[in-house]
């Protein structure tokens, strides 16, 4: 992986972040994409080197997605890895049937599920002829169990998912598509929403449910990316890796749809 060119969206923050991390420390020089945040963009980049530059871009937006991906090329002359990790949600409870509205729906499709498949596209043809192209879209165990923080949010994530399968298919054998499907992961949005005190007692929460006994991080979800990123792992395309630490084993025990996924 060592000189390769990763896109990451929503890589200032969170997984984002922790994927740049990882990939740069493989010797990967990474276009770190941000819609608003852009001072911890531009603090990651400098802070993992490699060449390693910020770029802002609203990607539900297909032209800012081929301005980002032009840029890419201008910078280091190639795209081997792209990673759709940007998405958005709306809280609403499930049995509430009211508490979404159309635009909530059109809103969440754009980032999570159109934004993707126009930065794919955008980065197809420069990823075609590296012999590497990979791309892992972040989707989530809502979008598999129809669970999550709303209807919109999993009926958009999987979409996604099926998405993955469909350009998995489409775009081989020049590049792979696989998906990591998280479950709940402890970010600083979490900590920002509920304070300090409150981000450690339901992490505490989330260990005692899951088999595995702990609460996801971004980097317990960045270190899959990475691996399916891998050329090792040319054998791997149309996958989804279910990243929970077990909890998906328990689904369909409650008839609730949990939140906190």
């Amino acid at each position: 992986m060592q000189d390769a060119v990763a896109i990451v969206t929503g890589g200032g923050t969170g997984i984002g972040a922790s994927v740049v991390r990882k990939l740069a420390k493989r010797g990967v020089r990474c276009v770190i994409n941000y819609a608003s945040s852009r001072d911890e963009a531009e603090a990651l980049a400098a802070e993992v080197g490699t060449g390693a530059i910020a770029v802002q871009a609203d990607i539900v937006e297909d032209a800012a997605c081929r301005a980002l991906a032009g840029a890419a090329v201008d910078a280091f002359g190639r795209i081997d890895f792209l990673v759709n990790n940007a998405g958005r949600t709306k809280f609403a409870d499930h049995e509430d049937l009211d508490a979404l509205d159309a635009e909530d729906f059109v809103d969440i499709y754009r980032l999570n599920t159109i934004a993707p498949f126009q930065m794919i596209r955008a980065c197809a043809p420069a990823m075609r002829g590296g012999g590497i192209g990979a791309v892992v879209n972040v989707a989530s165990v809502a979008g598999v169990f129809g669970n999550g923080s709303s209807v919109a949010y999993a009926a958009s994530k999987g979409a996604l998912v099926t998405m993955t399968r469909s350009l998995a298919r489409a775009l081989a054998p020049a590049i792979r598509v696989n998906a990591v499907a998280p479950g709940y992961v402890g970010t600083g949005w979490f900590e920002k929403r509920l304070g300090e005190e409150g981000f450690a007692a339901l992490n505490e929460r989330i260990a005692s449910k899951t088999p595995m006994g702990i609460a996801a991080g971004p980097d317990d979800v960045a270190g899959p990316i990475v691996q399916l990123l891998d050329p090792d792992a040319r054998a791997i395309t149309g996958e989804v890796m279910l990243v929970d630490a077990g909890a998906h084993l328990d689904v369909g025990l409650s008839r609730r749809p949990g939140r906190e996924i």
